[in-house]
């Protein structure tokens, strides 16, 4: 029996094995943790972030000798789950899956936010980073990016396209291309991924930009006219850069990691982040996130991930004013 990543049981069996085998190194000696840990996502489940969180949660849990479990917690860009995390008790048993919107894009969005994104929480590490995909439905008239250009060009408002809602990747993305080629689409946020690319498939939205489709092309239900990268995707070696396509200077880079709370024991992040890094370094993870057109993360210590967030903070803020973005 074939599980949905591709792997038998008896494969996972013995990679989770391995992994417990490491477990009493990655606690080292702090003794922590000893119960379950909440890994909070501020998105709805089977999204993009929903689909990366998941995966880390169950090899972490493996490491750690305790279930880490994921509390979804979606709404207002991600907010609603930032807030509840950065109120959380520092103990190192409430985590979040931060992404480019917690720590980027919401700050320059939205007038007020409920947490401040570097003084609130604490790093963990980063986990992986993923271009977004320029997708249509497979019955769509546009086989090339330039079809689709041409006609919203010639059609201003006509064509829509879908996201997670408003200050999600897909609407940041979509807002950037939106100003970069010229075009007038109308936004349609949902809430959540699954929900829109429900839609895409049934051929009532358009098309998204979005990160983790692989899995709905290969199958054939989407039709991919461009990735957001320097270079093509190993998994999608026919889809063209958005370079190639015809539209330079379009990269969409969507990040994950994991934050706690501010003033959570350091001794307790160095676990977390041990585990973490063990987890991005099995075969079993890298090989899930490139079927889903993502890639897995260097190996950052917590400083490094921390400095990373800080220096890529200004330059998310500045996408979002260059495209024109605002609350709706």
């Amino acid at each position: 029996m074939k599980t949905t990543s591709g792997f038998n049981r008896r494969q996972i069996c013995v990679a989770l094995a391995a992994l417990g085998a490491a477990h009493a190194s990655v606690r080292a000696q702090t003794g922590y943790p000893t119960r379950p840990i909440t890994l909070v996502v501020g998105w709805p489940a089977g999204g993009p972030a929903d689909n990366v969180a998941r995966p880390i949660a169950a090899q972490m849990s493996v490491l750690l000798g305790q279930q880490l479990i994921v509390d979804n917690r979606p709404g207002a860009g991600g907010n609603i789950g930032s807030e509840f995390v950065a109120r959380a008790r520092p103990d190192g048993y409430t985590l979040m899956l931060a992404t480019v919107a917690s720590h980027g894009w919401n700050s320059a969005l939205y007038p007020k936010l409920g947490y401040r994104p570097m003084e609130d929480f604490a790093p963990v590490g980063m986990i992986s980073t993923s271009p977004g995909t320029l997708l249509v439905p497979v019955a769509s008239a546009f086989h090339t990016m330039h079809d689709l250009v041409q006609f919203a060009r010639a059609n201003p408002g006509k064509l829509n396209y879908g996201s997670a809602g408003v200050g999600s990747s897909q609407h940041m993305a979509a807002a950037a291309f939106r100003k970069l080629t010229g075009v007038d689409m109308t936004h349609i946020p949902f809430k959540g991924t699954a929900p829109a690319m429900v839609e895409l498939i049934a051929g009532r939205v358009d098309t998204i930009i979005t990160t983790g489709a692989t899995p709905f092309i290969r199958s054939g239900k989407l039709r991919a006219l461009a990735v957001a990268a320097r270079q093509r995707l190993p998994a999608l070696p026919d889809v063209p850069t958005f370079e190639e396509a015809g539209v330079a200077g379009f990269y969409t880079d969507s990040w994950y990691g994991l934050v706690a709370p501010a003033n959570t024991p350091r001794p307790a992040l160095n676990t977390l982040n041990a585990a973490l890094i063990k987890t991005i370094e099995s075969r079993e993870i890298q090989k899930q996130f490139a079927d889903q057109g993502a890639l897995a993360a260097r190996p950052l210590s917590i400083d490094e991930y921390w400095l990373f967030v800080r220096k890529q903070m200004p330059e998310a803020a500045e996408l979002v004013r260059n495209s024109g973005a605002t609350m709706e």
